[in-house]
């Protein structure tokens, strides 16, 4: 009889909630340089963005229900992208005009990271980790 066979996690899909899948997807590929992987339905209600090896989910819903909690709670990130050189990503997102919630700040837990605000309100954090 054969060993049984662990099961491994291989990785986790944020799917953020949006109002306009296809104009969230534009914001993700012409502000934050990700490819616009797919767009699912006529018109879209599901899609998918990515860069490198991280990737989003974007949802279509009627009104973003984390928006509202976001603009109460300055710290609520929707989901965290783990990058290298986080001070180049930073700046290449500036020029690019992104919304800063947070700008680059080193955190007493050991990471060095920034937040992006999508225009749903979504806030995503980028960061780098000392190791």
């Amino acid at each position: 009889m054969s060993e049984p066979v662990a099961a491994r996690l291989a990785s986790a899909t944020p799917i953020l909630f949006v109002r306009d899948v296809t104009r969230a997807a534009h914001f993700w590929r012409d502000v934050l340089g990700f490819a616009v992987d797919f767009l699912h339905g006529e018109p879209p209600f599901y899609g998918a963005v990515s860069r490198d090896g991280a990737c989003l989910h974007l949802r279509h819903v009627h009104a973003p229900n984390f928006a509202a909690l976001a603009a109460r709670e300055p710290s609520l990130i929707l989901a965290t992208i783990e990058t290298t050189a986080v001070e180049a990503l930073f700046a290449e997102f500036e020029t690019r005009g992104a919304d800063f919630p947070q700008r680059l700040v080193r955190q007493p837990w050991g990471g060095l990271d920034f937040h992006v605000r999508d225009p749903d309100g979504n806030v995503v954090s980028f960061v780098a980790f000392d190791r």
